[in-house]
């Protein structure tokens, strides 16, 4: 039986601000750009009660929460915070698998200091923490990676809980099912026409009808349902992609598709900041009413530097898209690919594929 912990800072970067910042310390506090198009890259507890969140644009927080504190990202320092985080990980055990600057996966089935249970390391994690860089985490116990993630999130902000194995049933169960990953808005609108809202439901379904209306992924709906993951902790496994879509509620054309874009660039841009390394390849993918799907991509002699610079691009890809100016569309995707350290990011020649 493995041991899986998920940690996950609070806030990280907000919370970084307020502890740099003590006239920061319990305000609403927003970290975003000072521009027009920009979006929240992090926002404090205190404005997330107001209901900002994340990958949000900035002009809609401020309506929100009139009374939040804009602070410029500052990603250097974020990475730093970051290292030293990855640091008292490392202390427990070498199979540490992160995520994003802010979350990691950590199997301690054996820890290096002996620690009787998987909860005494979490709970000495959580301490190290906040004792060494004065900041918290919140961390989620089970036996796989799933399941520590949800546990992770469950008691938010500053929360451990912990997913016992004979207790998988008694908390999987009773969870709607878009708690579970991969079921996004169009997945479990699928679900929710066949009757399923909960995991439990999910659960009595059979995997042929699973597998006719997911495909692949209806095998991976029934091993979620069973509190099945086989997946391992992969120390240092570099980010290969970020991407995001969205589909329409009716089918557009082409031109339709440009407000799609420019808001999921944005949100693309808005995760790509938690990734330390830097993409040189932007793609776009486009799903026809017929369902085809038609991708194009470009890989600029200088990576984006700005959500204005990926909009542009993901534009100037969507002009290459040459079909029937009477086909329509029911799904735009975008995606940052071909990942790079930065020291590698020297200016090449431009590449369309």
């Amino acid at each position: 039986m493995k041991k899986i912990i998920h940690v996950d800072m609070d806030a990280f970067y907000a919370s970084i601000e307020q502890r740099d910042n003590p006239g920061l310390r319990a305000k609403p506090v927003i970290v975003a750009w000072n521009a027009k198009r920009s979006v929240v890259c992090a926002a404090s507890y205190e404005a997330r009660a107001f209901g900002v969140r994340s990958a949000m644009p900035a002009i809609r927080a401020q309506r929100l929460c009139p009374g939040a504190i804009f602070v410029p990202p500052d990603f250097p320092r974020y990475r730093e915070v970051s290292r030293s985080v990855q640091s008292i990980l490392g202390r427990h055990t070498d199979l540490v698998e992160p995520l994003s600057l802010d979350e990691a996966y950590l199997d301690v089935t054996l820890n290096k200091l002996g620690l009787p249970t998987a909860t005494l390391v979490a709970r000495t994690i959580r301490e190290q923490i906040r004792n060494e860089l004065n900041l918290t985490a919140s961390a989620g116990v089970a036996p796989n990676k799933f399941l520590a993630k949800l546990a992770s999130d469950w008691r938010k902000p500053d929360g451990l809980f912990v997913i016992q194995p004979e207790d998988v049933d008694t908390f999987l169960l009773p969870l709607p099912v878009a708690r579970l990953p991969g079921v996004g808005k169009v997945t479990n609108e699928k679900l929710q026409n066949l009757g399923i809202q909960t995991v439990a439901d999910l659960r009595n379904l059979e995997l042929s009808v699973l597998e006719a209306q997911f495909g692949r992924y209806g095998m991976r709906l029934h091993e979620l349902a069973r509190g099945i993951d086989n997946n391992l902790v992969v120390p240092d496994r570099p980010t290969q992609s970020i991407s995001v879509e969205d589909t329409f509620e009716e089918d557009v054309p082409l031109a339709g598709t440009q407000p799609m874009i420019r808001r999921l660039a944005e949100k693309l841009w808005s995760a790509s900041r938690k990734e330390p390394r830097i993409a040189r390849t932007v793609v776009l993918k486009l799903k026809t009413s017929e369902f085809k799907i038609l991708t194009r991509s470009h890989t600029p002699s200088s990576p984006p530097t700005s959500c204005e610079d990926l909009i542009s691009i993901a534009l100037q890809l969507q002009d290459r898209v040459h079909l029937d100016p009477e086909q329509r569309y029911r799904l735009v995707g975008l995606g940052l690919s071909n990942f790079r350290e930065p020291e590698d990011t020297l200016q090449q020649p431009a590449l369309f594929e």
